[in-house]
């Protein structure tokens, strides 16, 4: 046997260790195959060599007649044979196809063919790892129901030299989601009145899904009653009617209100309230100009200060104070400004009426030819 033979770094006949041949399965015994490469004995394909993967039987890869691509690796001596690897010829391939798919941003594959700590294996060529980070957009706690199942994935680290790729389904799972977003955005309406469910719960809000897409309503938007915290209200899961108030496709932001899909209490008090008629409110504000009542809640009117007493007086302070319940006549309605004008005044004033009218009835019932009016002559012209 010649020097050149000897060295497994040397051409060998007309084969080199490093060359690719191609060979026809001629034999599969349990831990390797032998192959016909043209050599004057058959090529050694051990079972290491056949995959990136671990594999329990070389027949779980290869067959008789098979044709392979083949890498010569080194020679035996002792059987004078050659030691091919088809795990080399595959990953070779492999890693410029990955680094060509890495680059251009395109998506492979995947059979899961093991579950390891921390993630998922498959084969594409090379060993590809999946960490459980990346699996879902959501945690997965049981991994179990994953083997054997093919997956599209995104290579988002490549490294031949350390044999390292990182693959991941979750980005393009995140991609489908942005998609679907963008196109269910352009679908949306300002004014545009919807259902949707209930994701979550800030102090400041509530998120609600509204197909594929979450808005926020802000927690003055939901309800007309004043709210201190969202979870008064709602539950996270709850089936919600929503208005869109605002829409920003470039950053994706709705603004959504709950209680502009409810009656108002404009709305509301509306079919109640009519003019001449006098109804029990509470003071709400004192200003210069008048005090503010309410009739029901969230509806205010204004009593003018010269609608506030029979008497003048310079400031409302002079007469209420914030809190103080009473009964206000309804002068006037102007519904598309929400404008209610009141009088204490004239509530006054017609209880007075009501006393002089029912003093005179019973004197003059009586023996004396008297009225409050003689009594109070002020009084008698509030009957003009």
């Amino acid at each position: 046997m010649s020097e050149e033979m000897k060295s497994e770094f040397t051409e060998v006949e007309n084969y080199q260790v490093g060359d690719v041949v191609t060979g026809k399965v001629v034999t599969v015994e349990d831990s390797q195959a032998l192959v016909d490469i043209g050599y004057k004995s058959e090529a050694i394909l051990p079972i290491s060599e056949l995959a990136s993967l671990h594999i329990e039987k070389a027949s779980d890869v290869v067959k008789e007649g098979d044709e392979l691509q083949l890498k010569v690796i080194r020679s035996n001596e002792e059987e004078d044979r050659l030691i091919v690897s088809k795990k080399a010829v595959d990953a070779e391939k492999a890693w410029q196809e990955l680094q060509r798919k890495f680059e251009a941003n395109e998506t492979l594959s995947a059979t899961v063919s093991e579950i390891v700590k921390g993630g998922l294996v498959v084969d594409v060529g090379v060993r590809g790892f999946i960490p459980a980070s990346h699996v879902e957009l959501h945690f997965v706690e049981d991994f179990s129901d994953y083997k054997g199942v093919s997956l599209s994935l995104k290579v988002i680290e490549i490294d031949p030299e350390k044999n390292k790729l990182i693959l991941s389904r979750k980005e393009i799972l995140e991609e489908e989601e942005t998609s679907k977003r963008k196109k269910r955005l352009e679908l949306l309406t300002v004014g545009e009145e919807l259902s949707g469910t209930v994701q979550r719960l800030t102090d400041f809000g509530a998120f609600v899904d509204i197909g594929g897409v979450d808005g926020l309503v802000h927690v003055s938007e939901l309800a007309w009653e004043r709210v201190a915290h969202p979870s008064d209200v709602l539950n996270v899961g709850d089936e919600v009617k929503v208005k869109i108030l605002k829409l920003d496709r470039e950053s994706e932001r709705i603004s959504l209100s709950i209680k502009e899909t409810q009656e108002g209490p404009w709305e509301k008090a509306m079919k109640e309230i009519e003019v001449d008629e006098i109804y029990t409110g509470k003071v709400k504000r004192l200003v210069k100009f008048g005090a503010f009542v309410e009739l029901f809640p969230g509806v205010e009117g204004l009593v003018h200060v010269s609608q506030i007493a029979n008497r003048h007086i310079a400031s409302p302070n002079e007469a209420l104070e914030e809190g103080q319940e009473v009964q206000v006549k309804v002068l006037d309605i102007v519904k598309e400004q929400k404008r209610i004008s009141l009088s204490i005044k004239e509530v006054e004033q017609a209880k007075v009426k009501k006393e002089i009218a029912e003093f005179e009835e019973h004197a003059n019932h009586g023996s004396l030819n008297v009225t409050l009016g003689d009594v109070y002559p002020e009084l008698r012209n509030l009957n003009k």
